[in-house]
């Protein structure tokens, strides 16, 4: 087995490292909505921040019930949504972390550091260990909603 293969086995054993690889996939794509936000459609920060974070958030819920807590994802519509319903929730504490600290930083610090990309990687910083906390106790649990079939 080569180093790579030996590498990528490492972190996906590991359901923090797997929520931090679905983290830079939702990162990016918070990045990608808040720069097409500002830069194409001219967006406030603010408003271009909240749509950024929101659509990020369907990304990385998508990732995290696939990749990083698969074998404790709900199964059947009802299960799915209250598990949806139930990572918004979760994850909007932690949304609301990281926009507050997005916003501090581009509108408190001096620049060079009041760049909305660096407000941007300081929120998602701040909020991406509470995120895992939230999600991995109150999210993707063992249920009786659950599908017995599945490793837990």
């Amino acid at each position: 087995m080569t180093l790579a293969q030996r590498t990528v086995r490492y972190l996906l054993a590991h359901p923090f490292m797997r929520f931090g690889m679905v983290g830079v996939v939702g990162f990016t794509v918070d990045t990608l909505v808040l720069a097409f936000n500002t830069e194409v459609l001219a967006f406030p920060f603010l408003l271009a921040r909240a749509i950024s974070i929101f659509v990020a958030m369907g990304c990385t819920y998508l990732g995290n019930r696939n990749l990083t807590f698969a074998a404790r994802r709900a199964h059947g519509a009802p299960a799915i949504l209250r598990e949806w319903l139930t990572f918004v929730a979760a994850n909007s504490f932690g949304a609301v972390v990281n926009y507050s600290v997005s916003v501090m930083v581009v509108y408190l610090m001096p620049p060079p550091l009041n760049n909305q990309y660096v407000g941007l990687v300081c929120g998602v910083a701040v909020g991406m260990v509470l995120n895992f906390t939230l999600s991995s106790r109150l999210v993707f649990r063992n249920t009786s909603s659950r599908d017995p079939a599945s490793p837990t």
